[in-house]
């Protein structure tokens, strides 16, 4: 039976979609997999990238010349695709040991040459019986079909396994992943390849033996052709992803999206090529301007950049809010900066390759050296040239590659269009401002901008002199402003200690929490930061009083690969508040990474989670709170501060699941009040303002967690959670901390030891911390003192009544009193002489009553 059969070549085009699915599927799976053990540092994230598409072209030219000699090229690929599917299963088994092992091999500190050269030959070795077997099946399939094919079948196949490949995108990141995780992800790819070999074999049964392909006759710079267009089109989409990380939102939808659409164009490109062009006499003229055309193209998806923010502004205006608005605006960004480019870029692979094998070169071949160039690509526009020259003329580079290639050697007639598109370059050059984006207020100005290898980090400074770092201009982490709640996420953990002399701080930020627990005078303090620009913005944001910072030692490290690859011992480890749903941070809120925590907690070491609230839904909340349970069974939760618009939860476990001494943290904050730089003014003068910032016990943080998923490193479900209150925010902050409130309850014996009156006079100033909270969540801001005091004086004054403890109720009331002096001296003599009867310890409002006029 004829292979060119109408529902013979629709089953072939299955099985290429299928394939294509299951390889881009594995590389979700294996890329996710990889980064829980090598890191996501630039060096670990693009070594296994690298290794990726090292071991496709090792498969496509070594396997791919085996197969040209072949006369069954169909078994060929069969083969390979059960090849693919047995080792996926091995990989099942064998990749969380070999990955421990080259975890230990980097080591905690590597060099970015060691661990970049470490994370490739490991993953590269680790992969290759797949990827070299994804490599060869294409060649396989091609060379089987060769001569049945009418006019080849290079084009079509390679838009078929194209288009599965997006399928494999999206099913996987919007269908598979969050609902059975990596494991079964992968699970379910094997079954594809097992039913594509069997369906191969079925299909090409009965077919005549294919004639061995002829060595290469001559080869006109196809090779340089072939590496130059590999080279080139991964680079372009490293940069354009690089550059929509600071317009979109960074989740793993988004990267995704991105994918989806490059390949979309890549597929629909090769489809048009062999629909319409392949088998015309002029093929060879067209295929000869393709190169400029990708040029032109590349400059106008390059120039389309500087209007993003605009365009996904009007996208959401036409849309509306919610999570698909918000998608359906990122892929609009992603269409109009990658469809003209790589609809181009799969017309031209198509021709080279089809040019290629007239000429004697196998598919195999050509595929190989378009994909060995292709994983040098990352690396060289990524690491090397977007640091070093910036976003623009990186891309400018791109297109100024494709146009040496469509430069016509000897031929004057051929100039006037690559002319044109160089001219047009150089204009971009010249009067094109820089491709950064950097969101400003009126009278902001930009003190610093750096453009690394994985991210933009900005500081700004505003009229009023607040300054705020930014990663990819998407995400705030932290400001000056917050010097005194940032601080306090050192302090409130390191004075729940009752004598730590090692700190690890996993995230650095603004450096503010870091440099705030320099304050203890015996503490050595060691700080682990993912992204070297954000130390580098770190001095920015010095304290308003001198720290002694000589204690403070920064490490540039993933936090996750560092607490794993250390050996060392920690007295307390405290993690800063990551948004879950940007790109990697969900793998640091794992029962593993929460596991391999407590492993570094030295005896009696305490460890403290920092959540964002303000930017977490409720059922994230749960998940995360599930997986720290699981590894702090005995765990319980506090509040950084009481700020109603950007409350911070901390989930703290113990090593050794013990419990708070109060007479001992007593003794902790009478010493500090004596270090040489006070933490004064911070609220946690005594062992009762550090422990009431306790709002949960292990039984209620189960309750929380029963019945969510936990968060696990096959299972990271917060990564596909989390972004829905990032596209589509679940209502104001303050409405979930209240729903929070409400769902959390907690006693003494829980977490704190302390005698039957110590224990319920916190018990009195937890509720009194309670109706604090619910006083201020119906609020409305005024100037007018008495305004204000209409809603909370009363509210307050029982919040003092219920616990003499209770500052933060008394301070507010303190500083009204003053104002309302001002025109109404009764009545704030009323309210100074309740509060010295309420709390009579307290010297500031007698003070104040004794100034004001009889």
């Amino acid at each position: 039976m004829s292979a060119t059969t109408g529902p013979r070549r629709a089953a072939v085009m299955a099985l290429m979609l299928a394939s294509g699915f299951a390889g881009l599927g594995y590389q979700i799976v294996w890329t996710q997999q990889s980064a829980l053990w090598m890191g996501h540092e630039t060096a670990g994230v693009l070594a296994v990238v690298a290794a990726f598409f090292g071991g496709l072209a090792v498969g496509a030219v070594l396997l791919g010349r085996r197969i040209a000699a072949s006369h069954r090229p169909g078994r060929w690929y069969a083969g390979c695709e059960l090849l693919i599917g047995l080792w996926s299963l091995v990989l099942a088994l064998a990749m969380a040991p070999i990955g421990q092992a080259l975890l230990q091999l980097i080591g905690a500190e590597p060099t970015p040459a060691w661990q970049w050269g470490v994370a490739f030959g490991g993953s590269f070795l680790l992969l290759l019986p797949a990827t070299a077997a994804m490599g060869a099946t294409l060649p396989a399939m091609e060379r089987a079909l060769a001569q049945h094919w009418r006019g080849g079948a290079i084009a079509a196949l390679y838009a078929g396994n194209t288009f599965g490949a997006v399928l494999g995108v999206l099913a996987s990141a919007f269908w598979l992943v969050p609902a059975i995780g990596l494991a079964r992800t992968a699970l379910v790819c094997a079954t594809l390849n097992l039913l594509c070999a069997a369906a191969a074999l079925w299909l090409l049964r009965g077919s005549a033996p294919a004639e061995p392909q002829t060595a290469p006759r001559a080869e006109r710079g196809l090779r340089s052709l072939l590496a130059a267009t590999g080279f080139l089109g991964i680079g372009y989409e490293v940069l354009v992803v690089r550059v929509l990380s600071q317009v979109a939102e960074n989740t793993v939808y988004t990267f995704a999206l991105l994918l989806a659409v490059y390949l979309v164009g890549s597929a629909a490109g090769a489809a048009a090529y062999d629909r319409w062009l392949a088998r015309r006499a002029s093929a060879a003229r067209l295929g000869e301007r393709l190169p400029a055309l990708l040029a032109l193209a590349c400059l106008a998806g390059t120039a389309s950049l500087w209007g993003a923010e605009a365009l996904k502004a009007q996208a959401l205006a036409w849309w509306g809010p919610g999570m698909p608005a918000a998608l359906a605006a990122e892929a609009v960004l992603a269409a109009v900066a990658f469809l003209p480019p790589t609809l181009l870029m799969g017309a031209l692979f198509s021709h080279l390759a089809i040019q290629a094998r007239a000429a004697g070169i196998g598919f195999g071949r050509a595929l190989g050296i378009n994909t060995l160039a292709a994983a040098a690509a990352p690396l060289v526009f990524g690491l090397l040239l977007l640091p070093a020259l910036g976003a623009k003329a990186a891309l400018l580079l791109v297109a100024a590659g494709y146009l040496l290639l469509a430069w016509p050697a000897g031929r004057p007639r051929g100039v006037a269009l690559p002319a044109g598109i160089g001219a047009a370059a150089l204009a971009m050059a010249l009067a094109a401002p820089p491709l950064a984006f950097v969101e400003l207020p009126e009278g902001a100005r930009v003190l610093s901008y750096r453009e690394g290898a994985m991210a933009a980090v900005s500081v700004v400074e505003e009229a009023d002199g607040t300054r705020r770092l930014r990663i990819n201009n998407r995400q705030q982490e932290g400001s000056n402003a917050a010097w005194s709640a940032d601080a306090r996420q050192a302090l409130l953990p390191l004075l729940l200690h009752p004598a730590p002399h090692q700190a690890l701080f996993l995230g650095l930020g603004t450096g503010t929490t870091a440099s705030a627990a320099t304050l203890d005078p015996g503490l050595q303090v060691q700080a682990v930061e993912l992204l070297p620009e954000v130390i580098a913005a770190a001095p920015w944001f010095a304290a308003p009083q001198r720290l002694p910072t000589e204690r403070l030692h920064t490490v540039a490290a993933d936090a996750r690969r560092f607490v794993r690859a250390s050996q060392a011992q920690y007295d307390l480890i405290v993690s800063d508040n990551f948004h879950p749903a940007r790109s990697g941070s969900a793998a640091l809120y794992t029962v593993e990474h929460f596991q391999a925590v407590r492993a570094r907690l030295a005896a009696g070491g305490l460890f403290c989670q920092w959540l964002p609230l303000h930017q977490l839904d409720l059922p994230t909340l749960r998940s995360i709170v599930r997986a720290f349970a699981t590894a702090f069974p005995d765990g319980g939760a506090l509040l950084a501060t009481l700020s109603l618009e950007t409350p911070v939860l901390g989930l703290v476990g113990h090593a050794d699941g013990g419990r708070f001494d109060l007479a001992q943290l007593q003794a902790r904050a009478a010493a500090a009040r004596h270090w040489p730089r006070s933490p004064a003014g911070l609220g946690l003068d005594d062992a009762y303002a550090v422990l009431g910032t306790l709002v949960a016990g292990p039984q209620a943080l189960q309750r929380l967690a029963a019945g969510a998923p936990a968060n696990t490193d096959d299972h990271p479900i917060v990564a596909y959670l989390a972004p829905r209150a990032t596209y589509a925010p679940a209502g104001p902050p303050r409405e979930r901390l209240g729903q929070l409130m409400a769902a959390l309850s907690l006693q003494p014996q829980e977490l704190v030891d302390a005698d039957p009156a110590a224990a319920a006079r916190l018990a009195a100033y937890w509720d009194a911390r309670t109706r604090f909270l619910a006083a201020g969540r119906g609020v409305q801001p005024s100037a007018d003192v008495r305004r204000m005091l209409a809603q909370v004086q009363q509210p307050l004054l029982e919040v003092l009544r219920t616990s003499a403890d209770f500052r933060p109720a008394y301070d507010p009331l303190l500083q009204m009193a003053a104002a309302l002096a001002r025109v109404d001296a009764p009545a704030a003599r009323d309210l100074l002489d309740e509060l010295v009867r309420l709390q009579p310890a307290r010297p500031e409002a007698g003070e104040l009553l004794r100034r004001l006029p009889s």
